[in-house]
């Protein structure tokens, strides 16, 4: 059984909508092997990353970075988890009141210094709401979880 965490900052009911979102595609009738975890990065940490085989993060876009509470998470466990986890498949979704680009630009640079593996480039929602946001969440969900399901990451 592989393991799928889902790391999410969800301070409204939109993001709250997008992790559920994430959650549901992953948890898709036809994947069979994937166990999700679902937790805040308040809750997450080195010994959950640690526990599993791929990664979604899910943050704000806030003073155009990362939320504080994803840079929380990435600081307590960044070191615990630098050279044991290199190689860990992940994706990234940004709702973002404006482009979304600097909280990109912020997590791209710690992943990079984690050696983690992107499954696809980050979503970012932009803008106004939309109700294909979650559709586009739903899908990014699946494709990490059938991936770690087929074994191609």
């Amino acid at each position: 059984m592989k393991r799928l965490l889902i790391v999410a900052h969800t301070p409204s009911v939109n993001t709250l909508a997008l992790c559920h979102a994430v959650l549901r595609g992953a948890e898709h009738e036809d994947i069979e092997a994937v166990e999700c975890i679902v937790k805040t990065p308040f809750e997450a940490g080195p010994g959950d990353i640690l526990a599993c085989d791929g990664i979604v993060l899910g943050t704000t876009e806030n003073l155009g970075t990362m939320s504080g509470a994803l840079k929380d998470f990435f600081d307590r466990s960044y070191y615990g988890v630098l050279e044991e986890k290199q190689g860990l498949p992940c994706a990234l979704y940004i709702r973002a009141g404006h482009d979304g680009t600097g909280t990109r630009r912020a997590v791209e640079s710690i992943v990079t210094g984690l050696r983690w593996r992107w499954v696809q480039d980050p979503l970012i929602f932009r803008g106004e709401w939309q109700e294909a946001f979650i559709s586009q969440a739903e899908e990014l969900g699946m494709t990490l979880a059938a991936g770690l399901d087929n074994g191609l990451f």
